[in-house]
């Protein structure tokens, strides 16, 4: 998956949740959002022994989204590398890599797609898609803590962006490791800017 796909889909995953329906969308005339790389990153957080927070990041991510607010349409799909995994701590990344954690050589990516979204008016407040991680499908809803477009002067061109935060069980996609002296839980917080197209 390109990275302009990837830029894309992280610009429409920085929605929160409201009460407003939840709508389908597939047109392909929506504007298409490229994933700045410099701009877009997925960290995570699991507790360790109840005291303290591991914390981490996934550096390469590419992808890309088709987004129009007015339509209230939108069409995500990010790819992450799981093998660039870095915590700061290299014993810690080699056994995330390995067989016990994200089993980076025989699944070397991870998957983010998404057709839905809780919209506020022409705003994206909540995604809900699927993630894919060791051959696993499971259900991921991402909630916007800020978003906004504007026009950047350095691209002169449209850029959306903003923070999204979500959660999953690791032991959903088979990765049991030190349960239960890190926790299940994972907090995910994604960072994306897309340069529109």
């Amino acid at each position: 998956m390109s990275r302009a796909r990837v830029a894309v889909v992280a610009a429409l995953l920085l929605g929160s949740a409201t009460a407003l329906p939840l709508r389908a969308q597939t047109s392909s005339a929506a504007p298409a959002y490229t994933l700045d790389p410099t701009h877009s990153f997925v960290h995570w957080e699991v507790v360790h022994m109840g005291t303290s927070t591991i914390r981490g990041r996934f550096g390469a991510t590419a992808g890309s989204v088709q987004f129009d607010a007015k339509a209230q349409q939108i069409d995500i799909g990010i790819t992450i590398n799981t093998a660039s995994v870095n915590t700061g701590v290299a014993p810690l990344d080699t056994m995330l890599r390995g067989a016990e954690g994200l089993s980076s050589t025989e699944f070397p990516q991870a998957f983010f797609t998404a057709r839905s979204a809780r919209w506020e008016g022409e705003l994206p407040r909540e995604i809900r898609g699927e993630f894919t991680l060791r051959g696993v499908n499971q259900g991921l809803t991402l909630k916007a803590v800020r978003w906004n477009c504007g026009l950047n002067p350095l691209f002169r061109r449209e850029v959306c962006g903003g923070d999204f935060e979500g959660e999953l069980i690791r032991s959903n996609f088979g990765i049991t490791h030190s349960l239960p002296f890190v926790a299940d839980k994972v907090k995910l917080l994604v960072q994306v800017e897309g340069i529109r197209q």
